[in-house]
């Protein structure tokens, strides 16, 4: 096969690279210019894809002795991730940039132009597997490297795209093991550290980059019964589940902790309380994504609007939890469904619209949607008699 390899510079996709080659496929690396700041440097950075990152990902090309190009993302990644990362903190919610990334850079722009030009599929150093299900379907499943399991993060690529996806680590234990390996290549990036947090945030501090990009609104914190106890600069810098930061001069009058239970754009305000209500049992989601052979063919789990087991995600590397999850069939222009889950073993805490709701069975990733609003059953019935929404 013609397989065009992601190089980001990094251990991971380096050796991604060897491996493809090694499996004997037409090889052609590509890195993903996506910063528009061309000083930006990776020394002292936390972030990913600068230009030492480029440099680092030709140096690994040339051990490979593959043909290595660099193509200019930037504009395209601006638009859609850091836009739509800006938009959902502008709205209150927590969206997840590497998802988004995925979705639009990695396996849309990256995937498609990658086709258009003759290519069968594309490798990427992520960590998580392919596996030939029943009926000759592609299933994504978790990776053994339960510590850098990326499926989370994956599920938003979907059937058709999985299809043209080689993920050639999926098959490494440990970090470890993919070091020793390009060691072993003779790999100069073994030993580099990983890249981490929000990577076009390379000093870390997102509450700064979203006062640079969205400016200052100010506004009321509040507890959850509308009474005021402090101030902040805006709406945007608060997500749910936050202790820390929260600008509250006074501590509570039982002395427990707070933490921010909703943001309401709206209002301008952020409700904060007591830890015990963050815990949810009913997460709804949207925009639903569903992989093959889950809703459909002679093996499927179950049909759209019928309830069935599963295990649900909302975070990277969170737990998963029980739950029982139904399909409900989209009825706007693009046909995508939404997602109600029933948790049935613990609650969830924290869950903030604008995250990623992955659903699994075992190892086996079955849909993915974006959350909408979680909430305690109970509560909702009281408000709900009580007319309050």
């Amino acid at each position: 096969m013609r397989v065009l390899a992601a190089m980001s510079g990094g251990v991971d996709s380096a050796v991604a690279a060897a491996l493809a080659v090694e499996a004997g496929h037409d090889v052609v690396g590509v890195h993903m210019a996506l910063s528009r700041n061309r000083d930006q440097f990776r020394t002292g950075s936390r972030g990913c894809c600068s230009i030492e990152d480029a440099g680092d990902a030709r140096r690994a090309a040339d051990v490979l002795g593959i043909p290595y190009y660099v193509w200019d993302l930037s504009e395209t990644f601006e638009e859609t991730v850091v836009a739509d990362f800006l938009a959902e903190y502008s709205a209150g919610r927590t969206p997840n940039p590497c998802v988004r990334c995925n979705e639009h850079i990695k396996f849309e722009a990256l995937l498609d132009k990658a086709t258009a030009l003759g290519f069968d599929a594309v490798a990427t150093g992520h960590y998580a597997r392919v596996v030939e299900g029943d009926g000759g379907t592609r299933e994504l499943h978790r990776s053994p490297n339960d510590a850098k399991d990326q499926s989370y993060v994956l599920a938003v690529m979907g059937s058709e795209r999985l299809r043209r996806s080689i993920f050639p680590l999926g098959g490494f234990a440990s970090k470890d093991e993919v070091r020793a390996e390009a060691e072993r290549r003779g790999l100069s990036v073994s030993a580099k550290p990983d890249s981490y947090d929000i990577c076009f945030v390379a000093d870390g501090d997102t509450q700064g980059f979203l006062r640079d990009r969205l400016g200052a609104r100010p506004g009321e914190i509040v507890d959850a019964s509308g009474d005021v106890l402090g101030e902040h600069d805006g709406a945007y810098a608060y997500t749910v589940g936050q202790r820390k930061g929260l600008g509250i001069d006074r501590p509570a009058a039982d002395g427990r902790p707070r933490y921010v239970l909703e943001v309401r754009p709206a209002d301008n305000q952020v409700v904060v309380g007591p830890a015990e209500l963050l815990s949810v049992d009913r997460v709804d989601a949207s925009l639903a994504l569903w992989f093959d052979g889950v809703l459909d063919g002679p093996t499927a789990l179950a049909a759209p609007g019928q309830w069935f087991d599963a295990e649900v995600q909302v975070r990277a590397h969170g737990a998963p939890v029980a739950a029982r999850v139904r399909a409900v069939p989209g009825r706007d222009d693009d046909g995508a469904g939404s997602v109600e889950v029933e948790l049935t073993g613990a609650t969830l805490r924290g869950v903030a619209p604008g995250q990623s709701l992955v659903v699994y069975a075992g190892t086996r990733v079955l849909g993915q949607a974006t959350v909408d609003d979680a909430y305690r059953a109970a509560s909702r019935a009281s408000q709900v008699a009580e007319g309050v929404r």
